[in-house]
């Protein structure tokens, strides 16, 4: 173990299914994106474990459900509590094999057990139904049912939060969960079932599976008969795969998919504000979010200066590993990660663009690569119309807000925008004219655990978080009762 830790017991290398640590006889290392240097050896989950991990939610289910309300939101407060008091190793533990620094892993680590504390409480709240009838003797009720068994699977950029605001939500509505997490990123998750088992949820209820090959991991979690639901998050190119698979059994799934964000700087808006906006939907986690500022619109007359208040703001970031002090850009997670921003920025400038700052990747063992600001970006560039994933902002100058909205809409993406402007009649109309399922005025981050987090079109659909977020883990059941005298 290369990462000091305060409770050692949080340091697990394999999969967690019906409360017991499972060995394997082969494993896969995980490399800190930092240095590269591998910081675990991980036990490979085998088709017999997987199907055990299925099985025991399966068995697991009538139990859980039967708890009351408050059995399940004592457990879960207990959960919350042990991840809050256990938040620098989680931390520690994140930043080793995500990368991303230690303030913003900290954060990260309570923002999601948020969740879980939001949801404890949100359970109280799962109500039905009585509805009119339209016969003598007859009574109609809804009522709502916890779903059944839910697999999931997560992705490497936010290790920890994106597994607890889907577990969150099921356990507080009485379904039982397995998790795959990335296999770049499993020492967060394995922590969280050790933190689990501490609090007292039952075995079975909450199970890890780790492994390195994906396919056959997915294939099973999207197709077995005992699995009621399948939460992804992760690119739009693996969920429409995943998507096909879970047609096979008609499972209920949530897809929270890719984006390809813009930002639009209106020339009466606070620059001050947005480019804080800016800096921190665009350089947060080094640009590896899916709701990450990936276009960035600014009215002509305010362009230059825009760029330049950027430019200055930019300079002031310091880059390298998480544990350091003062540093808030982290690496990307791996070095093909490096070469796609590269590949993007270089197409870029080839077509016209032009580098501010930044532009070239770090020199040395890990894989960083600069900030950047780039100028000039046009519709017809390829980065103007991908996922960067990195920490490259993107300028795209503008004359009215008809030709914005037209551009902003431009892709088959539709998770998140971002809109500054002080013009309240503004701001109502983009709300309604963006199509995209969550937009930001005035604001560069914009998730919290009361609001629904989700998108449209090819960014997916279900939504994570408020009272919609467990309403995706229960089923209507209608009960019509006759004959009563």
């Amino acid at each position: 173990m290369t990462v000091q830790l305060n409770n050692l017991d949080l340091w697990k290398t394999s999969s967690f299914v019906n409360g017991e640590w499972e060995q394997a006889h082969s494993s896969f290392k995980v490399e800190n994106p930092a240095n590269r240097q591998i910081i675990a050896e991980i036990d490979e989950v085998t088709p017999e474990q997987l199907e055990l991990a299925v099985n025991s939610a399966y068995q697991a289910l009538a139990k859980w459900q039967q708890k009351t309300v408050d059995e399940r939101a004592t457990l879960l407060r207990r959960w919350f509590e042990l991840i809050i008091a256990n938040q620098a190793d989680l931390a520690a533990i994140m930043t080793a094999e995500q990368g991303k620094p230690m303030p913003e892993a900290s954060g990260e680590v309570v923002y999601g057990a948020n969740y879980i504390r939001w949801y404890a409480e949100e359970a109280r709240r799962i109500n039905g139904d009585v509805l009119p009838v339209n016969q003598a003797g007859r009574r109609a009720l809804v009522l709502k049912r916890p779903i059944g068994v839910v697999t999931a699977i997560t992705p490497w950029n936010f290790p920890s939060s994106m597994i607890l605001r889907k577990a969150a939500a099921a356990l507080a509505a009485g379904c039982t969960f397995v998790v795959k997490p990335s296999e770049l990123t499993p020492l967060s998750a394995l922590a969280l079932a050790q933190l689990s088992s501490d609090a007292g949820i039952p075995a079975g209820v909450f199970n890890v599976v780790v492994g390195s090959n994906a396919q056959p991991i997915g294939e099973i979690l999207t197709t077995h008969p005992k699995v009621a639901k399948f939460s992804f998050t992760g690119s739009t190119f693996v969920g429409k795969k995943l998507l096909h698979q879970c047609a096979s059994t008609v499972k209920k799934t949530s897809m929270e998919l890719g984006g390809n964000a813009p930002y639009i700087a209106f020339d009466d808006a606070d620059l001050e504000v947005a480019v804080k906006g800016a800096m921190g939907s665009k350089f947060r986690n080094s640009g590896q979010t899916c709701v990450s500022a990936n276009r960035i619109f600014v009215h002509k007359t305010i362009h230059d200066e825009f760029v330049a208040r950027l430019q200055d703001k930019v300079a002031e970031l310091k880059i390298g590993e998480g544990t350091n002090e003062g540093i808030n850009i982290g690496p990307l997670i791996e070095p093909k990660a490096v070469e796609k921003v590269e590949q993007l920025v270089n197409q870029a400038v080839e077509s016209g663009a032009e580098i501010v700052c930044g532009g070239t990747r770090v020199q040395g063992e890990g894989n960083f690569y600069q900030p950047t600001i780039l100028t000039g970006v046009s519709a017809d560039m390829d980065i103007f119309n991908c996922e960067i994933f990195g920490p490259v902002a993107s300028i795209i100058p503008f004359e009215s807000e008809e030709e914005v909205v037209r551009l902003a809409n431009q892709t088959n993406y539709g998770l998140c925008s971002y809109v500054f402007t002080q013009n309240l009649n503004r701001i109502w109309r983009l709300s309604e004219k963006l199509e995209f399922g969550m937009v930001g005025i005035n604001e560069g981050v914009l998730s919290n655990p009361a609001a629904p987090f989700g998108g449209i079109k090819e960014s997916g659909m279900g939504r994570e978080g408020g009272r919609w977020g467990i309403e995706d883990y229960l089923e209507t059941r209608y009960v019509c009762m006759g004959n009563i005298s």
